[in-house]
This record gives C-alpha cells, structure tokens and sequence, in this order.
C-alpha cells in the first residue's frame, strides 16, 4: 500500500466524519423484557399496519416465530409469512421477499432472527421502495435514500446487533460476492429484545453470536476516527457486558438475566459499529461467508484475536483501557495489559469450543479473498491500519495456520 493511497484513504474518512456528524443516526426504539413480543400488534396499530409480512429463517419460523403469529391472531391483525431465509441470504431471496410483500398488500415487516433474517428483510423492504434499483445498486453508502416500511426487529440471538444497524449484508449466488447496503434508512423503526426468544438457542450458537457482538464492539472501539462520546460509552458497555453474561447464558440457556443482558449488550455494540464503523475483520470475515458460507459470527470469533494481534502496538493504548474495564489485567504497562486482553479474547474462544483458525480455505481463493476484503474496507472503514494485498495475505495464512 502506497503513502499516496493511504493518505487518500485517511483524507477521505476524515471528511467522512466530518459529514457523518451532520447526519441523523437515530437507534430503534427498544421495547425490552421477558414478553416483550406481546407488545408488537401494539406497535403495529400505533403504526396503522393493517398487514405484515414476517420474515424468518426455517427452524425459527417452525420453534419462535409461530409465539409472535399466536399474538397477531389474538389481535386480529393479518400476516404473510416467509421462513425461507438461509444463512448468508441471497439476492435471490430478497427478490423473493418483496415480490411477497407486494403481491400480498402488506404495510410493515417483522424479521424474526438472527443477522441473516433481519438483513434478507432490510434489503427487500428497500426493494418495495426502490424497486428500479437491484441489491448490488444499493450496495455501498447511503445508496437506499427512502424510508421503509414500518419495521420491527426481534432478534433471536444475541450477536449480529442487526436489530439496530444501518448494514444489510446479502451475497450473490452467482459470483459468491457479498455486498454491504450501508444507509441510514435501514435502521428498524423498532427492536423488541426479548430474552424468551434466545432461550433455546444452542451453546454453539450462543457463543459464536456473542463473539460476533464482541467483534462489532472492539472494532468500533479501536476504529480511528467515526468515533462519538455515545459509540464509545455503549462500545465499552457492550465489551463490559459480553465479558461479564456471554458464558453464563452459553453453559446455562435459561439464565435468563444472562440472556437479557447479552441482547442489550449486542444492541449497545450495534449502535456503537452502526456509528464508528467496523474494520478488517468484518471485511475479511465477508469473504469467508460469501465463498464458503461460513457463518458471520464464527469468522468473527476466529479472526478478531489473530487481526488484533496483527495491528499491535497502534491499538495497545484502546484494548489496554477494555482490559481494566472488563478486570481482565488492571497494572502493568499499555503492552502487557493490552496483550492480555487478546489472550482472554482467545481464552474465552477455548472455553467455548471455537476452533482458533480455518483448514477449508483454499489456496487458489485467496487471490479473490484479498480483492474482496480490502475493497470492502477502504476506503470507508476507520480501520487502525490499512492492509494492502501483502498485509492481508498474511493474515489470511495465519488464519489458515492456526487451525
């Protein structure tokens, strides 16, 4: 990477930032609590949603979501439901969802899930008021422009942060490229966190959506600018928070003050990379999902300690502060105590039985890995260093390696 490109990179987001503070970055109301669902035909009525169409994945729209149907039928309100959505969703499938909602007249969206149901619903709903732009026109930065229909998120996982992001992640089945819709609009007008909904969600799954929720809120943390008094407060909330409740709801599924409390630690860390940014690890973590369909929240957990570790000594000062916040290592120098705080990120990993690296990356993919990855980050994403092909090789490989 050139002097010259890295300036430009540096120049472009510092007047990134600039406009970024003229902008609204509202949060989705929260409606929070063991119940909370029952609120949402409220909610829907405070919004004259006469018809909703409900988006979901497979195994929710089976076990979660017929809860939230029961409560539209006790009101009476009618609905559609798509429970089609696959991990890492698909233009395909968006295309799916809006002709859905428009052919059945609906008026609102409630995505029900994890980060791929909320991200299908985001992006067809912008389809329904965009339809002469395809998902890749929108890709990029505030390329939507239009408000959405009313929508209400609910997640069922503690992780993706989805519920109050402006980020809608779909991939195209033909190229396996994965492209970021980042705008403002996509922010859900509600998040309904309710911990009921995470109850039996499987320790694998509960560990790798708090790493991911970890991720978001250490790379907005360490990003070097974007960065507001508010996406710093709920950043550290959030590393607080995953640190203090992620195990106790992974070895005990019905600790429901754990479950709570990782949803709103989630929420905060969505709001904090909503503003600041993520950064390489996001940005090479797409990469794995789109080729390889890994899931978000496992690539994350894997590359964050090893990225961390890369970007040494610029992020001692940030990740040494997380370390006394979360009491992992309060004396020592900056170094020891920031290098600590990347040991408990790989500790916690063990604990919770994820693999330190990746064997089925192929060689003959990370060519296509590296243009994918640094197109996603630079210029937009604050990141502390700026990769160029050599750099993020590296990584890559260690990733590889260290499986």
């Amino acid at each position: 990477m050139g002097a010259i490109q890295t300036a430009y990179y540096r120049s472009f987001q510092a007047v990134f930032n600039i406009g970024a503070r003229l902008l609204y970055w509202r949060k989705p109301i929260p409606v929070s609590g063991v119940g909370s669902i029952g609120k949402i035909p409220e909610l829907l009525k405070k919004e004259k949603v006469g018809k909703v169409l409900v988006v979901t994945g497979p195994t929710v729209g089976k076990k979660l979501a017929p809860k939230i149907l029961a409560e539209l039928d006790a009101a009476e309100i009618a609905y559609t439901l798509f429970a089609e959505v696959e991990a890492n969703p698909s233009v395909d499938t968006v295309n799916k969802i809006q002709k859905l909602y428009l052919d059945s007249g609906c008026e609102g969206v409630i995505a029900i899930g994890g980060g791929s149901p909320m991200d299908a619903a985001k992006a067809a709903a912008a389809r329904v008021v965009r339809p002469g732009r395809e998902v890749g026109q929108m890709a990029g930065l505030l390329k939507v422009g239009r408000n959405l229909p009313p929508f209400i998120a609910v997640p069922t996982t503690a992780g993706t942060g989805s519920e109050t992001t402006i980020a809608a992640v779909i991939t195209d089945s033909a190229t396996h490229h994965k492209y970021a819709l980042m705008d403002l609009h996509l922010v859900p007008k509600y998040a309904v966190l309710d911990p009921e909904m995470t109850r039996e969600l499987p320790p694998k799954v509960t560990s790798t959506t708090g790493m991911d929720a970890l991720t978001h809120a250490v790379e907005a943390y360490i990003c070097w600018t974007y960065n507001t008094k508010e996406s710093i407060r709920l950043a550290e909330e959030a590393v607080c928070g995953i640190f203090r409740y992620l195990e106790r709801a992974y070895r005990d599924g019905s600790d429901m003050e754990a479950r709570t409390e990782m949803l709103i630690a989630a929420y905060k860390a969505g709001f904090a990379f909503t503003r600041a940014g993520v950064g390489n690890v996001h940005a090479i973590a797409h990469t794995l999902g789109g080729l390889y369909n890994t899931p978000h929240g496992l690539a994350n957990a894997v590359i964050l300690p090893i990225v961390l570790e890369d970007y040494g000594e610029v992020v001692y000062p940030k990740l040494a502060r997380l370390a006394v916040l979360t009491g992992v290592k309060t004396d020592g120098s900056e170094a020891e105590r920031a290098q600590a705080f990347i040991r408990e990120i790989r500790a916690m990993n063990a604990r919770m039985n994820i693999p330190t690296g990746f064997d089925h990356i192929r060689e003959e993919d990370i060519p296509q890995m590296i243009t994918w990855a640094l197109a996603e980050a630079n210029p937009v994403y604050p990141v502390p260093v700026v990769y160029d092909r050599t750099r993020c090789e590296k990584v890559i490989r260690r990733i590889i390696a260290e499986a």
